[in-house]
């Protein structure tokens, strides 16, 4: 009976480590996530998005510039995990704080810094999530699952980034938003925010991320095994 209760208690033991296991290499920090290559891969990630952003911020489709830079988070994180999606999306919140923020800092700087924090991070996090789920699921095979986590973290990056902007637009912002939006024209406060505000933006971004999904795939199909 003690050495049925000592098997019992050991196959337990394994499979909590096992769990374990699974949630950090799902996380991106497992042991083989962080050796010199992966860290070197991530760094210039990293560069790339911090460069993008800043030449971003000239191209403007209406109030704001476009996010380049999503395309880079969502291959680190299909790349390194769903935690270093959220590093190239903090990243790249931090260059926005510091070169498209003006006129939202000089309404609320806490909620300006919140908002913008969130949303990148978040962003480059849930992308990383949603491929991972997909690659593991396997669904219709190995390379359809791969093709289609990319193309739904594509998706997933753009949208989480806009739709946390603009919560976070509703919760601090909005008699600012409103004011702004009667004099574009606009009485609806909403319709503003939609059509007016991000809309183009989105659209544009969404459209980027999808249009660049083969050459992200590509890109993660050749990282993986030059890591491997």
């Amino acid at each position: 009976m003690a050495e049925e209760e000592k098997n019992a208690k050991g196959a337990s033991s394994s499979a909590e480590t096992a769990k374990k296991l699974s949630t950090a290499e799902v996380l991106g920090i497992d042991r083989a996530s962080l050796t010199v290559p992966r860290l070197a891969g991530l760094g210039i990630l990293t560069a790339v998005t911090i460069v993008l952003q800043m030449l971003g911020s000239f191209i403007k489709f209406g109030p704001f510039s476009i996010s380049l830079t999503l395309v880079p988070i969502v291959v680190g994180a299909a790349l390194f995990g769903p935690l270093a999606g959220a590093w190239l999306g903090f990243v790249f919140s931090m260059v926005v704080l510091f070169t498209d923020a003006q006129a939202f800092l000089a309404v609320s700087v806490p909620g300006t810094v919140l908002t913008v924090l969130l949303k990148g991070t978040l962003a480059g996090f849930l992308s990383g999530l949603v491929y991972v789920a997909f690659r593991k699921i396997r669904f219709g095979g190995e390379k359809v699952s791969v093709s289609l986590g990319v193309i739904l973290a594509a998706i997933v990056c753009p949208v989480v980034n806009t739709g946390i902007f603009l919560l976070g637009c509703v919760v601090f912002f909005l008699p600012t938003i409103r004011e702004w939006g009667l004099q574009a024209g606009f009485e609806n406060v909403g319709t503003y925010m939609i059509v007016g505000f991000v809309g183009l933006n989105f659209l544009m971004e969404l459209l980027f991320n999808v249009l660049l999904s083969p050459a992200i795939e590509m890109i993660v199909r050749i990282g993986r095994r030059s890591l491997h």
